[in-house]
């Protein structure tokens, strides 16, 4: 892991409680030395405080993902405005956490980026011994159509430009399309773990994807049913 904070006493608390929970982590202060380990060292994550001197955790991510890196990456912020997260979203992060936090949300924010990332028979199977995937017959669904192989989907003939979390959300809805999904099960099938009633991290990345998905004079295809959580559909 690559662990870029400028406040020293926040990377000094995060190095230790991430290296007891079993993580190799490399801690840098700046977005000019994260970059540097990145391209050396490539980690299996990278989590980056936004605000830093020099070049910020918003360039940071900007550069890896013109690179074509895609590794995960992990923001933390104390910026809490809508605007300002979807900004890092914007930039290629996956997933952010909001300052001030508590360490366990970060490790299972960790947790799921690293489980939907990890390889086929890790710790289990070698990977050259792995059994290839079945072919998946696309997903087509209100306008929507998916390959979720090619990790590629569309609404009529344009192509959508999707980060991890926003493509694997929507499958999720393309896959359960009519059937109102609630908060937690969304939760738990695209972070693995429940933030619970006060976290926005799912109204932002929704929103995030109903901007992608929606066009001028077009019906809106995902709803909030208020109280409940989300659907996909064509009204």
């Amino acid at each position: 892991m690559l662990l870029a904070e400028d406040d020293r006493a926040i990377r000094n608390a995060l190095e230790r409680a991430l290296t007891l929970e079993g993580y190799q982590v490399m801690a840098v202060a700046d977005g000019v030395e994260a970059l540097a380990q990145a391209h050396r060292n490539r980690p299996d994550v990278l989590v980056l405080d936004v605000m830093m001197p020099g070049i910020d955790g918003l360039q940071v991510c900007r550069v890896l993902r013109a690179e074509g890196d895609r590794t995960p990456v992990l923001m933390l912020t104390a910026l809490v405005e809508t605007a300002d997260r979807i900004a890092g979203l914007d930039a290629g992060a996956d997933d952010y956490v909001v300052k001030p936090f508590d360490v366990e949300e970060v490790f299972a924010r960790l947790r799921a980026l690293l489980r939907r990332t990890s390889p086929v028979g890790v710790g289990t199977t070698p990977a050259a011994e792995a059994p290839k995937p079945v072919p998946e017959r696309f997903l087509d669904a209100a306008g929507i159509r998916m390959d979720p192989q090619a990790r590629r989907a569309w609404r009529g003939p344009r192509e959508l430009e999707l980060t991890r979390t926003e493509f694997e959300l929507l499958e999720l809805l393309l896959r359960n399309a009519g059937i109102v999904l609630d908060h937690s099960t969304i939760y738990d099938r695209i972070w693995g773990y429940d933030f619970g009633p006060g976290s926005k991290n799912l109204a932002v990345y929704v929103g995030y994807l109903r901007r992608k998905l929606d066009e001028p004079g077009a019906p809106p295809l995902i709803h909030t049913v208020r109280g409940v959580g989300y659907v996909l559909r064509e009204d």
